[in-house]
């Protein structure tokens, strides 16, 4: 430290100490004169970078840290890894008694991805990011050989603009992204071109040309027909799309009776011309349900509520006419099923809930409040 002093009486031999640009001084008074002190500053302020502050400053240093890794935990696994948590459950289901090569099929149906018109960006953004992780990590998990959409893709495809249509494609294909190794296929559905009453040949054709789907169409993998319908023209009212695609189902019919040679009326100069699809039985695949009075009779974990299994279903609107669906004979032998279920979103809710909880509990343990509580209560009880 240098000290200078001005004594009382004109002293000449006064000492003077000029304050450089890195020096501090302070400055203190008194009633016979005044003194002056200065010192030195060790390191130059541009080596006191915010880190050094920071960790001089541990009180809020390793609260913030704790918090940043805890934070960073439940996030990932909210957001990813409760996705492998809970779809690792799921399995192919055996086929016992068959040496014919097996197809993994995956189907999927109404994901309705949210358009420019209704729905909260957020209530998109979680809706999306939610069907993407699913169907991301079941792809990596089972890898299937085929994917089948079964309609209701979007929710306002009826009502797009080509700008926003070419919007909702896009996101969906970037959604449901798959390997070289699967395929991909789509149905159409109501919400997609609309009801009958609203469905029309732009509207049916635009969605034709981006997903390469025809109102009527076989798909053959590994021996096995799927046939892809677009059950919104299955209504029997002569409407120029609705003959069109009856007209190309009786084809289709004729062609797999021909293959399997199933009808005696049938003869070879009736299929002559035919393609020939391996004589499997066709596997329906559609947007609509077949016709059935209500959901009483089904069962499951996504079964309908009680309330809801007495409500009775609508011909054409909920199901297919009656009409329509005794055109359709149905075949339960030879194939296996199992259903598999995103996360619940409550779980996901409950685990960000217990989080926070256990942040705060952090914080306050570490200023010590539960401690300043305690003594508190204690010398407050002693008081009275």
């Amino acid at each position: 430290m240098v000290r200078g002093r001005e004594r009382e009486g004109g002293e000449e031999g006064r000492q003077r100490a000029e304050p450089a640009p890195a020096l501090l001084g302070a400055l203190s008074q008194s009633g016979v004169g005044h003194r002056v002190m200065f010192g030195l500053s060790i390191h130059p302020i541009w080596t006191r970078t915010l880190v050094r502050r920071w960790l001089h400053q541990e009180v809020l240093l390793w609260p913030f840290l704790k918090l940043l890794a805890l934070g960073t935990v439940v996030a990932l696994f909210c957001e990813l890894g409760i996705y492998y948590a809970v779809i690792l459950r799921c399995d192919w289901p055996p086929l016992r008694g068959s040496s014919a090569p097996v197809l993994k099929a995956l189907f999927l149906a109404d994901t309705h991805l949210l358009g420019a018109l209704r729905g909260h960006w957020f209530d998109k953004l979680r809706r999306e990011w939610q069907m993407e992780r699913a169907f991301q990590t079941a792809s990596w998990l089972f890898q299937p050989d085929v994917v089948f959409v079964l309609g209701d893709l979007f929710d306002e495809g009826k009502w797009s603009s080509p700008e926003d249509f070419r919007d909702d494609v896009k996101r969906f294909q970037m959604m449901f992204r798959h390997s070289s190794s699967t395929e991909l296929f789509v149905v159409v559905g109501n919400h997609d071109i609309g009801f009958h009453h609203e469905m029309d040949w732009y509207k049916l054709q635009r969605f034709e040309g981006v997903f390469n789907f025809t109102s009527a169409k076989v798909v053959t993998r590994k021996g096995i027909n799927f046939v892809l319908v677009n059950s919104i023209a299955l209504q029997g009212d002569g409407c120029s799309i609705c003959s069109k695609v009856e007209n190309d189902l009786q084809q289709l019919s004729l062609a797999l009776n021909c293959s399997r040679q199933l009808d005696p009326s049938h003869s070879s100069e009736n299929c002559k011309g035919k393609e020939i699809f391996p004589p499997s039985a066709p596997i329906l695949l559609q947007h609509y349900p077949l016709y059935r009075v209500s959901d009483e009779e089904c069962t499951g974990e996504d079964s309908a509520s009680p309330e809801e299994k007495q409500l009775l279903f609508r011909e054409k609107y909920d199901t297919l006419s009656l009409e329509a669906s005794k055109k359709a004979s149905i075949t339960a032998t030879d194939f296996t099923l199992a259903k598999c279920f995103m996360p619940r979103e409550s779980t996901v809710i409950t685990i960000y809930l217990a989080a926070g909880v256990l942040a705060i509990n952090l914080l306050l343990f570490h200023f010590r409040f539960w401690q300043w509580l305690m003594h508190y209560l204690i010398d407050k009880h002693k008081s009275t």
